[in-house]
């Protein structure tokens, strides 16, 4: 009976013949792309799809490159043990979408760029550029082997799939699509696997209910059990989820995520106009709206089922992250072939990350490494580079796999990687977008001022983890268990919890370093920013007064202004984005140059 603990099944046949269909399905759609357009072997068309992506498929995929492995297997997992507080990041996506839409979007489709990086550049130094490129790919190798460990690591110990031979598997499946297919592979693979992840969480759901007695006794469970107060207005910054922190914190991490990572710019500039960019955008809240929902729904449903045996306190599983996992093994394995479902949904949300993030390392390399440097390539020649590239970084991040093994929950842990290192970039750009005093120095030292204080607090955090009073445990329960393997108690203390906590805790360790990880990258910015205008401010501010205008935001692009011209939606092409590199080379062009550019094409400033 389910729910009451003890070993679960293993994988039949037909589970293996659905997982593997699904990973060959992946790996024929980049061949299809690699012989469909193997005449359109540009750089340009194998980094951004030749910008004539549309506005579905880019936010599809837009949405399965960060509903990852971790997501599939972490956020049920997180509804399980703290509660839905973690489904108010549904506001955070609100805010993150029109922000990126409006202010980011805009400003990177005029200039044409092909790495997000290249802004940097133009607006500060090509120093600064190297820099935020260098932490982009840190930040995206330490966050892509936690993507393929993370999830396999949870499978194997349920399913009996070797552990290192599906994450070899993994990267070799990611490196054929990215090599071969590109950017145009990467997003109609993602569409497919989107599917597939949604497909997962709706069987977890619907058996849940049959088992549990419909929808609305999941529901009452959950009340019951504390797991719906999501509501903490609690101003308490070192609380790890209220109200304010996933609003607050949450919708500048998740805007540090999608306005100026490589994975995502390269998403939605891949677009063939600006309306279809920015409707990526918005169609892509929806579908994280949906993701999440279902995601913390699952949780809950586990929950109702395991409410009076928690396998994890009954020692039927070692590590949090294999809750979802012992679940469907649990409930699902008399349905043959629906385990499969589910790990493929898992690995789907895998191949989904991975292979953006191989893509997009690969136009940072070149774009901002390479380029530069070796500037008499043939395209031929590129081509080559970018395959040759694409199997380096996928073997690289199946090598960071083994770092990934040594952090806990793997849900806070991605979302801290990217609030420590994304948090001081986005103030970089915000600094250099918003405000046109500042210069390559005060970029520069409030960047680095930023990222050590969020590394400061971030590895301290992980040194020295918050108290159960912060992080808002939830209550367990054995006492319904048929096979347990430890005594029958009721606790609010996971067992991750007491073996991470340190016998000596610093007097930081419960201020400073319990501040909740979704401030990290608010920190970060604000630090940037702060520290940022005053050295602009002591060094003498931005001397270049004929700095470009396109550099900075306008009025125009926000969506209340372009509605008002259709003039103002105008397309950026090939010969637009060559124009502005010239002109931002050129110390001779000045705004006025600028304007009458515009005005040629009937475009108003």
């Amino acid at each position: 009976m389910a729910g009451t603990g003890g070993p679960v099944a293993t994988f039949s046949v037909w589970d293996y013949v659905v997982f593997a269909g699904t990973i060959l399905a992946s790996a024929a759609i980049g061949l299809f792309q690699a012989i469909r357009g193997r005449k359109e072997t540009s750089s340009n068309e194998f980094l951004l799809g030749g910008r004539q992506m549309t506005a579905v498929p880019v936010a599809m995929s837009l949405t399965a490159s960060f509903m990852s492995g971790i997501t599939v297997i972490g956020t049920p997992t997180e509804a399980y043990r703290f509660g839905a507080a973690f489904w108010l990041f549904g506001f955070s996506y609100a805010i993150m979408s029109v922000i990126t839409a409006e202010i980011f979007v805009p400003l990177f489709y005029r200039l044409g760029i092909t790495s997000a990086y290249e802004y940097l550049g133009l607006r500060f130094s090509q120093h600064i550029r190297i820099i935020g490129t260098s932490m982009y790919i840190v930040q995206t190798a330490l966050y892509t082997g936690l993507v393929i460990y993370a999830p396999a690591l949870a499978l194997n110990q349920i399913t009996g799939l070797d552990l290192w031979g599906v994450l070899v598997a993994t990267g070799v499946v990611c490196i054929i699509y990215c090599t071969l297919g590109g950017l145009k592979a990467v997003i109609w693979t993602d569409v497919i696997q989107m599917v597939t992840m949604l497909a997962g969480f709706v069987a977890v759901i619907a058996r849940g209910a049959v088992l549990q007695g419909g929808l609305t006794k999941i529901w009452e469970d959950a009340g019951q059990g504390g797991r719906l107060y999501a509501f903490d207005f609690d101003l308490d910054p070192l609380k790890r989820h209220t109200f304010w922190t996933i609003t607050v914190g949450g919708s500048v991490m998740w805007t540090s995520i999608y306005a100026i990572n490589q994975s995502q710019v390269q998403r939605y500039i891949s677009c063939k106009t600006l309306g279809h960019a920015k409707m990526s955008l918005y169609v892509n809240m929806v579908g994280l709206w949906i993701t999440v929902s279902l995601a913390v729904f699952s949780g809950l449903t586990m929950f109702s089922i395991y409410k009076d045996c928690d396998p994890l306190t009954n020692g039927d599983i070692s590590t949090p992250d294999q809750l979802l996992p012992y679940l469907v093994m649990d409930i699902l394995a008399d349905y043959p072939g629906i385990p499969g479902l589910f790990v493929a949904a898992a690995y789907s949300g895998t191949l989904s990350t991975v292979s953006s993030s191989i893509n997009a390392l690969v136009a940072v390399t070149v774009e901002d490494f390479l380029q530069p440097v070796c500037k008499n390539l043939t395209q031929k020649q590129v081509t080559w580079m970018n395959m040759g590239l694409s199997v380096f970084f996928g073997a690289l991040c199946i090598g960071m796999a083994g770092v990934a093994s040594l952090m806990e929950s793997i849900l806070q842990a991605a979302l801290s990687i990217f609030g420590m290192i994304s948090g001081p970039l986005l103030g970089l750009y915000l600094l250099g977008m918003l405000f046109r005093t500042s210069n390559s120095i005060g970029g520069l030292a409030g960047m680095i001022i930023g990222l050590v204080l969020t590394l400061w607090v971030g590895i301290g955090g992980q040194i020295y983890p918050p108290t159960a009073e912060k992080t808002n445990l939830l209550l367990f329960s054995t006492a319904g268990c048929n096979s347990t393997m430890s005594q029958n108690y009721t606790t609010t203390i996971s067992p991750v919890t007491l073996t991470s906590q340190p016998d000596i805790r610093p007097p930081l360790a419960d201020s400073w370093y319990s501040l909740s990880y979704v401030y990290f990258a608010l920190l970060g910015t604000l630090t940037t920013i702060v520290s940022g205008l005053l050295v602009s401010m002591m060094t003498g501010g931005c001397k270049q007064e004929t700095k470009n205008a396109d550099l900075f935001v306008k009025k125009s692009d926000l969506i209340c202004f372009s509605w008002c011209s259709k003039s103002e939606a105008s397309d950026v092409t090939e010969k637009d984005a060559t124009h502005f590199h010239m002109e931002a080379d050129n110390p001779a062009f000045t705004e006025s140059d600028e304007t009458s550019k515009h005005a040629e094409k009937g475009t108003k400033l």
